[in-house]
């Protein structure tokens, strides 16, 4: 007793430590973006006013490292980049202070990936609160994920403003749209054309940090082909996760083919089961997912109609989206969204 109390304690130490590092690194990373903001707001400046002509940068460079080897980082380009890094953000003071919770690399991928300042307002927050390295974020958008995200918003917007949606569907808790996406990307999973339902929720537990970089950090992985017991019979869910934010249980049902209505019903009885005889008291209902190879919309709308339980439809993708595809969907709902927003 003794011996675990000591541990403990020791444990706190540690944990004082780890916060004291992070914040020492936060510091000085926070000193950093801001002595590039510096550096290209001053050839920024001297450019606009014809101070300095663009081939003077190259002798910037030059000049620092063949003087001032022992600083790095300052290359023809790199210093370009801070240029950009000034002038891109410079009228947008908010996006300028947020900036500098991230990485320089980081900072630079968004800056070169993104087309709009929405686009990169978004990345910035998810990488503050996910926390991802250069190749979790260069992963997200190159699947598409800032399209993915909005593009599941305007659906969700339009099935709650449809008339002929239910109004316990309009009743679902609204931090659910934020969670969940209309469409997964499982390109990772490497899987042979003629893959078995086991096959895909083998491959998502094998790649299990891609699993929860792509489904969101908050998924806590509960277990595999879950055993519940109704009668005299056992019943398995394929996955079963708890949401740290959500506060609740969550069901996943893989599926290799669209979806169909039936499909509903085994989701319902399991979310049943699950409330009944797994949710702890102070937990909110559970919610089911079916992920999907492909679904139509509105045999969705009509399955959800009446369904009386808190259960959302995705499809998954095993090959990353076109970006343009995306933009193209995500143009075709935000009119959709406008037009029944004038009605």
């Amino acid at each position: 007793m003794k011996e675990e109390l000591i541990n403990k304690e020791f444990v706190e130490v540690v944990n004082l430590i780890r916060k004291a590092k992070y914040k020492a690194i936060k510091s000085v990373n926070e000193e950093l973006i801001k002595l590039y903001w510096n550096v290209g707001c001053y050839i920024s400046k001297k450019i606009e006013n014809a101070e300095w002509g663009k081939g003077i940068i190259t002798e910037l460079a030059d000049f620092i490292k063949k003087n001032y080897p022992d600083l790095k980082g300052y290359s023809n380009s790199n210093l370009w980049r801070m240029k950009q890094f000034y002038e891109i953000y410079k009228n947008n003071e908010k996006l300028a202070t947020l900036s500098r919770e991230l990485s320089w690399s980081n900072n630079l991928l968004i800056l070169a990936k993104s087309k709009s300042d929405e686009e990169r307002e978004f990345y910035i927050n998810l990488c503050i609160k996910e926390r991802y390295s250069f190749r979790e974020l260069e992963r997200q958008i190159d699947s598409c994920f800032y399209e993915r995200t909005m593009l599941s918003n305007k659906v969700s917007t339009v099935r709650l403003q449809n008339t002929k949606v239910s109004a316990l569907l309009r009743e679902l808790p609204k931090d659910i749209t934020k969670v969940f996406k209309d469409t997964y990307v499982l390109e990772f999973l490497d899987l042979p054309s003629d893959f078995s339902e086991k096959d895909l929720r083998k491959g998502l537990i094998k790649n299990f940090k891609q699993f929860i970089l792509e489904f969101g950090k908050d998924f806590a992985f509960i277990g595999e082909e879950f055993k519940v017991q109704v009668g005299n019979n056992d019943y398995f869910i394929d996955l079963l996760f708890y949401h740290r934010e959500l506060r609740c249980l969550v069901v996943f049902e893989l599926k290799i083919d669209d979806f169909k209505p039936e499909y509903l019903g085994k989701l319902n009885f399991y979310l049943e089961a699950l409330d009944r005889d797994v949710k702890k008291e102070y937990e909110n209902p559970s919610v089911g997912v079916i992920l999907c190879k492909d679904k139509d919309k509105e045999v969705v709308e009509y399955s959800l109609n009446r369904n009386l339980s808190p259960a959302l439809i995705s499809e998954y993708k095993t090959k990353l989206i076109d970006k343009k595809l995306l933009q193209e969907k995500l143009h075709e709902f935000s009119m959709l969204v406008e037009s029944l927003n004038k009605d």
